[in-house]
């Protein structure tokens, strides 16, 4: 769909030139008209007629303006016109390309110079130009290569040296500082759970003993 609206619009916009170019050619020119006065040979040799121009005839009442083939613009015989006005401001679109001859067919006005031999040239239109394609599509940007990993950093401080324990001193951390001699150590959890259990099981036995000799 949107290369046909491309095409679409591009046609539209050439119409719009070949019309903007088209131009109103009065037969004659400004000076002259279409009568046997004018030199209607050197003026037509002096004009570029384009597809889309319009060819405007102005003529007075003792004159018409025949369109005719070839053969008869040669021998100036009106008795197979082509296309025949006689409205004093006939305007003749010119449609396509080609040579169209014209005469007037009023008697001897045809071989006293009333007529031309008007050759239509193309109209030339612009390039088309190929449709621009969307931002999804088009690449993106490279990035810059980044630093490398591998390029030495600043230069790191030397660690200290771990200076010598002073000599004849333990370097034993002060948890596991053996006791002074002569101080007991502190029984053990599992000691002492040990121990109140035998006093509780020895003090029920002589309660229970004592009791029995109650008895």
């Amino acid at each position: 769909m949107a290369v046909l609206r491309t095409l679409v619009v591009l046609a539209a916009i050439v119409m719009l030139i070949q019309l903007a170019m088209a131009a109103n050619i009065t037969v004659g020119g400004s000076s002259g008209g279409w009568d046997t006065s004018t030199d209607l040979q050197t003026w037509v040799a002096s004009q570029k007629f384009s597809v889309g121009d319009n060819l405007i005839f102005q003529y007075t009442p003792n004159h018409d303006v025949v369109e005719v083939s070839k053969a008869d613009y040669d021998s100036c015989q009106t008795s197979n016109p082509i296309q025949t006005y006689n409205d004093g401001n006939t305007v003749i679109p010119l449609t396509s390309p080609g040579k169209r001859y014209f005469i007037c067919g009023t008697l001897g006005h045809c071989s006293q110079g009333m007529q031309i031999e008007v050759d239509t040239l193309a109209a030339s239109t612009p390039p088309a130009t190929s449709p621009t394609p969307s931002p999804s599509s088009s690449p993106a940007p490279k990035s810059s290569p980044s630093p490398s990993a591998n390029s030495p950093g600043p230069s790191s401080s030397p660690k200290e040296e771990e200076s010598p324990a002073p000599s004849g001193l333990s370097t034993e951390s002060p948890g596991t500082s053996p006791s002074p001699s002569g101080v007991s150590q502190t029984p053990s959890p599992s000691s002492a759970n040990r121990n109140s259990f035998l006093t509780r099981l020895t003090v029920g036995f002589g309660l229970s003993l004592t009791v029995l000799f109650a008895l």
